[in-house]
C-alpha cells in the first residue's frame, strides 16, 4: 500500500471519528437537553431501517457507474458526458428518493407543514405579495410565513407559484422540477472544472459528481435546485473569464447570480467562489461590465416591485433566533455541521480534499495561474478551496445549525470534484455507493 493511499484512509478515518463523536455526543445532548431539535444528530433524520421501490434501481444505478462509469467518463464526446452525467444523476436521485415511496420520497416533500407549496393560494397578487412579504418574518407578525418561505427570499416560493400558474402544481411536479433541475449542477460543475482546469481533470471528476451520498437530499429539498442555479452561474462566468462569448456568457452568468442571491440569503457566499473563476480566468476583468448589468436586473426587479432584501435578512435572523435557531447550542453545532458535511460528501471527497491540499505544494503554488496544463492541478484545488471556504463562513456564521444536509447542497457540488484527484476510482465509488444506500436505508431522513 502505497503511501498516498495510507494518508488517504487517514484522512478518512479521521472524518469517520468526527462522524461517530457528533453523533455520540448529539445523542447525549438531545436526550438529555432537547435542544439540538433533530432526532438522529448530526442529521435531522430517525432510525428507521427500510426498504422500497427504489431500492433495485439505486443498487442497479450504483453497480453501473462503479462498473463503467470511469472507463465511460474517460471516452465519451464531451457533450455525450455531460448528457450521461446529466441522465445518470437523475436516475440515482429519483431512485434514491423512491426508496420511501413516492408520497414519502418526492411528492409529500414540498408540502409538508414548513415547505413552499403551503403558501402558493397566498401569492394570487404577486406584486402586493412581495410589497407585503417582510410583514409576515416574524414570529410574533399576523400569519407568520412557514419556516422555510420567511428563511428565503421570494423567488424560492416564486418558484412554485410560478409552476402552478404553468399547470404543474402540487408536490409531484414541484418534486419532479428539483430532481431534474438539481441533477444539471454536476454538468455545470464539469464545465467549469473543463475550462478553468482543463478537461483530464473534469473526466475523472465526473462518476463522483454523479454517484454522491449528497443525492439523497438533492431530490427532496428545494436546495438541490438552489444548487443547480448557482452551478450554472458559475459555469457561465467560467465561460466569460476565458473568453468564450464573453457578453453572452457574462450577462447570464450575472443574471442566475443575482436570482441565485433571491432564492437564498447564505448563497451571496458564491462570490467567494466567483472570485476564484475571476483569479483563475485568462480575461478575468474584461466581461465584468456584463455581468454586472446580468447581476442588477433580478435586485432591481424585485425592488421595483417592493421587496427589501436586506430588511428581510434582518428580520430573518431575527425570526430564526425566536424559533430553533435561538434554542440550538452553537457550541457543538459548529463543528458537528462539518462532521455531516463529511456523511453527504463521502469518503472519497474527504481523502479527495486531502490530496487537493497537497497539489499546490507538489506542483508549485505560483504555477496555479495560467494556462490550464502543468498547473491544472492547483487550479482545481482552488476552486474547490473556495468553496470550502465559503462553506466555513456559513458554519461559523451560526446560521446554520443543522439541517446542513440540505441547505449546504449548493457549497458540497465544489468539494466533489476535488474526487479527480484519486487513483483506483472503482474502489472510492464504491465507498461513495455504499454510504448513500446504508444511509437512505437506514434512516428516514427529514428531506
Amino acid at each position: 500500500m502505497n503511501r498516498d493511499l495510507l494518508r488517504d484512509l487517514g484522512a478518512v478515518l479521521a472524518a469517520a471519528l468526527l462522524v461517530v463523536t457528533a453523533v455520540l455526543v448529539g445523542t447525549a445532548i438531545q436526550r438529555d437537553h432537547g435542544t439540538l431539535r433533530v432526532n438522529w444528530p448530526p442529521l435531522a433524520a430517525n432510525w428507521l431501517p427500510h426498504i422500497g421501490p427504489g431500492t433495485p434501481a439505486a443498487l442497479a444505478v450504483a453497480f453501473a457507474v462503479v462498473a463503467y462509469g470511469p472507463r465511460l467518463a474517460a471516452r465519451l464526446p464531451w457533450r455525450a458526458l455531460l448528457g450521461a452525467v446529466w441522465g445518470t444523476a437523475m436516475a440515482w436521485t429519483f431512485s434514491l428518493a423512491l426508496v420511501d415511496g413516492w408520497q414519502r420520497g418526492i411528492a409529500g416533500q414540498l408540502t409538508a407543514r414548513n415547505e413552499y407549496l403551503r403558501v402558493i393560494d397566498r401569492f394570487h397578487d404577486i406584486p402586493a405579495t412581495l410589497r407585503d412579504f417582510t410583514h409576515h418574518i416574524l414570529l410574533h407578525s399576523p400569519d407568520n410565513w412557514p419556516a422555510h418561505v420567511a428563511g428565503h427570499p421570494p423567488a424560492a416560493p416564486l418558484t412554485f407559484v410560478l409552476l402552478d400558474r404553468i399547470g404543474l402544481g402540487g408536490g409531484g411536479w414541484a418534486g419532479v422540477w428539483c430532481i431534474v433541475t438539481g441533477a444539471t449542477a454536476g454538468a455545470a460543475v464539469l464545465v467549469t472544472v473543463r475550462t478553468l482546469a482543463g478537461e483530464a481533470l473534469a473526466r475523472r471528476a465526473a462518476p463522483f459528481l454523479v454517484l454522491a451520498p449528497a443525492a439523497v437530499w438533492m431530490g427532496t429539498s428545494a436546495d438541490g435546485y438552489f444548487a443547480a442555479v448557482a452551478a450554472w452561474a458559475v459555469a457561465l462566468l467560467a465561460l466569460a473569464v476565458t473568453g468564450r462569448r464573453p457578453r453572452t456568457a457574462g450577462f447570464a452568468a450575472g443574471l442566475l447570480f443575482g436570482l441565485t442571491c433571491y432564492l437564498s440569503y447564505g448563497l451571496t457566499l458564491f462570490a467567494m467562489i466567483a472570485g476564484a473563476v475571476l483569479l483563475l480566468g485568462t480575461g478575468r476583468l474584461r466581461p465584468l461590465p456584463y455581468v454586472i448589468a446580468g447581476l442588477a436586473v433580478v435586485p432591481l426587479a424585485f425592488t421595483l416591485l417592493g421587496f427589501d432584501w436586506w430588511e428581510a435578512y434582518r428580520l430573518l435572523v431575527t425570526r430564526y433566533h425566536e424559533g430553533a435557531g435561538g434554542v440550538r447550542p452553537y457550541g457543538y453545532w459548529v463543528w458537528a455541521n462539518l462532521a455531516c458535511t463529511a456523511l453527504i460528501v463521502g469518503p472519497a471527497t474527504v481523502a479527495g480534499l486531502r490530496r487537493a491540499g497537497a497539489a499546490p505544494v507538489r506542483k508549485g503554488l505560483r504555477t496555479c495561474l495560467g494556462a490550464p496544463g502543468p498547473s491544472a492541478e492547483p487550479r482545481l484545488a482552488l476552486i474547490v478551496f473556495a468553496a470550502l471556504l465559503a462553506l466555513l463562513a456559513a458554519d461559523l456564521s451560526g446560521m446554520s445549525k443543522a439541517e446542513t444536509e440540505r441547505i449546504w447542497l449548493p457549497f458540497v457540488m465544489w468539494l466533489l470534484p476535488a474526487c479527480a484527484f484519486l487513483t483506483r476510482p472503482r474502489a472510492w465509488l464504491t465507498a461513495q455507493a455504499a454510504l448513500a444506500l446504508l444511509l437512505n436505508h437506514l434512516l428516514l431522513t427529514s428531506w
